[in-house]
């Protein structure tokens, strides 16, 4: 019953308009159970979006995904806890940690039965690649350079210097081309 509580939240019952919260498939329930008995440092809460709270250990899953999508994103935010990443300095940092998490992921993904493919992890790091390209364009003259602090980039062609928001969730997500929903 606790790992059951641990996995229900006090969230709405419905997430906008799509399946409501508290309807995960069979399969996903168990998955999340089971994550829950292996690694019982975490807790897996449902929410809008995939991410790693460093703070509380918590696992936030978005619960109206396809199964294969939760399990992944799970696995993923799971492996940015086990490797105890919290905080980046640099966009390439960032991309760095990325890599790393989803790497792990793929290899714990292996002992609950679960294959992400390479294809699911290029995509989602190319939503980092497009996020990063986007933010090292200059908006003067649209040279791309790097970055020179956590929220500053300037432009070695022209001199425009520029703050970006160094929040993680400012990052536009992306679905997967290849995904089924």
């Amino acid at each position: 019953m606790a790992i059951t509580k641990k996995i229900t939240d006090a969230l709405p019952k419905k997430i906008g308009s799509k399946v409501p919260a508290d309807r995960l498939s069979a399969t996903t329930k168990k998955f999340i159970e089971r994550l829950s008995r292996d690694y019982p440092d975490f807790t897996f809460s449902r929410g809008k979006q995939e991410h790693w709270s460093p703070k509380t250990n918590t696992i936030t899953f978005n619960p109206t995904l396809t199964p294969e999508l939760i399990r992944f994103g799970v696995l993923h935010e799971l492996a940015h806890g086990l490797l105890k990443h919290k905080n980046y300095s640099g966009d390439f940092e960032l991309l760095k940690m990325e890599g790393e998490a989803w790497h792990l992921a793929s290899k714990i993904g292996l002992k609950y039965g679960v294959t992400i493919g390479e294809d699911h992890i290029q995509n989602c790091l190319d939503t980092y690649r497009d996020w990063l390209h986007h933010r090292s364009e200059c908006p003067s003259c649209s040279t791309h350079v790097l970055q020179q602090s956590t929220s500053t980039y300037r432009c070695y062609n022209c001199g425009t210097t520029w703050k970006v928001s160094s929040g993680r969730f400012v990052r536009p997500y992306r679905l997967t081309k290849n995904s089924k929903q």
